[in-house]
């Protein structure tokens, strides 16, 4: 099957309603090129065709093991349970770290490549274990390309609270962890009833408590956690669940310029760090 379709239908992005590939204007809404040029179907498909949360998973573990690498004598120091295999500094500003360090001197990109850094063993398992918890479940209420955008919103929004109030050095999955239960809670209270608000109350409670046990262990960023579930909480409301219509295809090419910009973050880092 062609990547390319230069012939039949498809869905226009805007309205999500049927046209021809090859149509200059959408007959219903009069968008431009409802067919993006014949690439939209395949742009779905690569999209909705991915297992979401093992990906991220995937990502992060080879990130991870990266970040070792780069410095593996440092990583191999023994400095307490929380600390175990922990990627030195230099090795996690090579990859993409973030905070007021790489706020103030540009480093954009490091809003995103950081969410798929961690900063130790301990740190990266408690994360995916969370990622593969409750990613499945913002799935199945708001679709995989929404999930796409809530995540990285999450981490991007906690990210720059943080960076903002000037903690120097931050990586981690967390803030877009606590997006997805900001998305959760936002349904909850949408849907209303005994169901949403028993989504509300069960979502709402997890936060509390993981944002309670951030300030029992050593360096976690708070202002992210905090950040994290009102960037997911407001991208779940902008952009509405399943219940409400259906994901249409500007929702996948807005979670398809996600994914360049991610692979893009990382690039950034490395050429910054070795090309420069």
């Amino acid at each position: 099957m062609a990547f390319r379709r230069r012939s039949g239908s498809s869905l226009c992005y805007a309205c999500g309603k049927l046209n021809r590939v090859d149509a200059a204007v959408c007959f219903h809404c009069g968008a431009r090129a409802p067919g993006l040029w014949g690439f939209g179907g395949s742009i779905g498909s690569l999209v909705r065709g991915l297992d979401w949360s093992r990906a991220v998973i995937v990502l992060c573990v080879v990130v991870y093991v990266a970040s070792l690498l780069l410095d593996l004598p440092a990583a191999m120091r023994m400095r307490g349970v929380f600390n175990f295999l922990s990627p030195s500094s230099a090795a996690l500003n090579a990859l993409g770290m973030t905070g007021a360090y790489a706020w103030a001197h540009g480093r954009w990109w490091t809003l995103i490549s950081a969410i798929y850094l961690h900063g130790g063993l301990l740190h990266l398992v408690f994360n995916l274990f969370w990622v593969r918890q409750l990613a499945p479940e913002v799935e199945e209420l708001f679709g995989r390309s929404r999930l796409t955008v809530i995540f990285t919103a999450g981490g991007v929004v906690g990210f720059v609270v943080s960076d903002l109030m000037g903690v120097p050095f931050s990586v981690g999955a967390s803030g877009a962890i606590f997006g997805l239960l900001g998305a959760l809670v936002s349904y909850g209270r949408t849907r209303g009833g005994a169901f949403g608000v028993a989504i509300m109350r069960q979502y709402g409670h997890w936060a509390l408590i993981l944002f309670i046990l951030g300030f029992l262990m050593p360096g976690v960023n708070n202002l992210a956690h905090a950040g994290g579930f009102v960037g997911g909480y407001l991208a779940g409301a902008l952009l509405g669940s399943r219940e409400r219509r259906p994901e249409r295809p500007a929702e996948d090419i807005v979670a398809s310029v996600v994914i360049v910009l991610t692979v893009a973050s990382f690039v950034l880092a490395l050429w910054t760090t070795f090309a420069r």
